[in-house]
């Protein structure tokens, strides 16, 4: 997920509601502490929005992570807003809370909030987006965005491969101000650089994560290029402009049927799980969320109790294609959504 901007598809109130209903997200108020009167540990969990599917299953992940520990979680949104998510964590370290995890709005204004947790003795872990360098101590759990990318295009590439021709291919670049952007971006290129034999990349369209940009340079790069047979998504919330230029130029078709556009994206949203399901997606490059949310819970216990614990850990993620689709599903967290 990207640091500092959201570019996942955003969700209107109706649906993220019920969303947050489905997946039973919804704020804590009770106060710390068995009925019986015995201690049990609490955590805060701080996100910046919930205005995209992909915070909707994190929050999601993490209320069964603590719950399935017997952990209380006290939940704050920040909407947006710097200020309010310090004041949150603030509240959290007055709360006595056992342990903090948040999504920060950015990797600057989070610095504060994480040094009044070290000042409570507070364990702290962020949770997608890493902090700016500082002497502020946490733990940062997020995805592995270069290797994810990489498995995901080695797997097209070998696909591309099965077909007995060379491809001319497209990738939609995200905003490059984004350190996950560039880590699926290279991701890309380092692949393809090894097999000229079978790739020629002849559009790199660059998006800032922004759909209009990005169906506009997709119609564009189709128009000069009617003949590209392969195409790369560095988010899935592009594919509905992929998709709507595909279908325009009449080149959107079924894997296996003649004038098939390979395709591949990174996120494993809703409508990316669909479009495996239904044929379309050759392959996706997926966060696995439930994987992040248990090694943030998990980071923040090991701190409490004195173990070391890695300043960084990293979401390998995983690839899903028709091949493990089945295997893979219920790892995948749009496809949850999309059962919900």
């Amino acid at each position: 997920m990207n640091p500092v901007k959201k570019h996942f598809r955003p969700i209107s109130r109706l649906a993220l509601a019920v969303l947050i209903a489905l997946t039973g997200c919804k704020p804590s108020t009770e106060t710390p502490g068995k009925a019986d009167g015995t201690t049990q540990m609490t955590v805060g969990v701080a996100f910046e929005t919930l205005q995209t599917e992909f915070w909707v299953a994190a929050l999601g992940a993490f209320r069964d992570e603590l719950a399935k520990r017997n952990i209380k979680m006290l939940e704050a949104i920040a909407d947006g807003d710097a200020n309010r998510q310090l004041e949150q964590v603030k509240n959290f370290i007055t709360r006595k809370v056992d342990g903090i995890v948040v999504v920060p709005k950015d990797s600057k204004t989070i610095i504060p909030a994480i040094k009044s947790a070290n000042a409570a003795g507070i364990p702290i872990a962020l949770f997608n987006r890493p902090p700016d360098k500082s002497d502020a101590r946490s733990v940062t759990v997020v995805a592995d965005n270069y290797a994810i990318t990489k498995a995901t295009v080695e797997y097209l590439v070998q696909q591309a491969k099965l077909t007995g021709r060379k491809h001319k291919v497209m990738i939609l670049i995200g905003d490059l101000g984004d350190i996950n952007a560039i880590g699926r971006r290279d991701g890309f290129e380092d692949v393809v650089k090894q097999h000229p034999d079978v790739i020629e990349v002849v559009a790199r369209i660059p998006t800032e994560w922004n759909q209009e940009k990005a169906q506009a340079g997709v119609v564009n790069a189709l128009q000069a290029n009617p003949d590209i047979s392969f195409i790369f998504s560095s988010s899935d919330f592009l594919f509905p402009s992929v998709v709507s230029a595909l279908k325009t130029a009449g080149k959107y078709h079924k894997i296996g049927t003649e004038g098939h556009v390979l395709l591949g994206g990174f996120d494993g949203d809703r409508m990316a799980y669909q479009m495996l399901v239904d044929g379309y997606l050759d392959a996706d490059g997926v966060q696995d969320v439930y994987f992040e949310a248990a090694a943030a819970v998990q980071a923040i216990l090991d701190m409490k109790s004195g173990k070391p614990v890695a300043e960084r850990i990293a979401d390998p993620g995983f690839v899903i294609h028709q091949g493990n689709l089945k295997e893979m599903a219920a790892r995948m967290w749009g496809a949850k959504l999309k059962k919900l």
